[in-house]
């Protein structure tokens, strides 16, 4: 199996970086929906077509991530039906999750999707580079952190402005649950037990998802 790497936490700062690697926790862990952002097009599933990035290469490299902080399920999703994954950075606990090593525009235009605008412009990471947070908007993925460095590149990702405890919990939906889950086991670290007792043990799946439920789920349809 892969191994786990753990972002250093020292060597912060705002230099402007060629490279970053986007630290996904929720859908964008699978490579395939990762490619509709990146080259364009609409994922399983999806309402509408990403338009993808200026630079439609691949990552040029995956790796599987422990961040620090927890994962958990909230709001609707428009595509999922269910409650969708957040991050949040401060919580106490740990996040699995899988890092894809992008330039900074390709992570600019990424964002810009997550976001409902459209790509093409860069982004000024300072902010985030210098105190490991920067808001964007008030949306539900328009808020940047910085969860430390791998290799000397930050580690980048996105997440709503409010903590875990200031939003309601919301149940996922078998697709998303399906989803998540084979992204994480796809990044080639844990095996299905560890995978699926995770996921069930996220805010907003706990009490409602058991970890056989999850592995069934895994097994499922991809589409919603």
């Amino acid at each position: 199996m892969d191994v786990v790497r753990v972002p250093e936490t020292a060597g912060t700062g705002h230099d402007a970086p060629g490279r970053v690697w986007y630290a996904a926790y929720g859908s964008n862990m699978q490579r395939e929906r990762l490619a509709c952002y990146l080259r364009g097009g609409r994922p399983a599933g999806a309402a509408w077509t990403y338009p993808g990035c200026r630079d439609r290469r691949p990552p040029a490299e995956s790796a599987a991530v422990r961040l620090p902080g927890e994962m958990y399920l909230a709001t609707r999703s428009p595509v999922w039906g269910g409650g969708s994954a957040f991050y949040d950075q401060q919580a106490a606990g740990r996040v699995l999750a899988r890092a894809h090593l992008l330039t900074a525009g390709q992570f600019a235009d990424i964002a810009a999707q997550e976001m409902g605008r459209a790509p093409g412009g860069d982004l000024d990471l300072s902010e985030v580079l210098t105190h490991g947070r920067a808001s964007l908007g008030p949306g539900r993925y328009e808020t940047l952190v910085c969860a430390g460095r791998l290799d000397g590149a930050p580690v980048l990702t996105i997440t709503a402005p409010w903590r875990m405890r200031d939003v309601a919990w919301t149940v996922p939906t078998a697709a998303y649950v399906r989803c998540v889950g084979t992204g994480l086991l796809a990044a080639g670290a844990w095996d299905a037990a560890t995978v699926a007792a995770y996921v069930a043990a996220r805010p907003g799946a706990s009490g409602h998802w058991s970890p056989q439920d999850v592995r069934e789920a895994m097994a499922g349809p991809a589409v919603p």
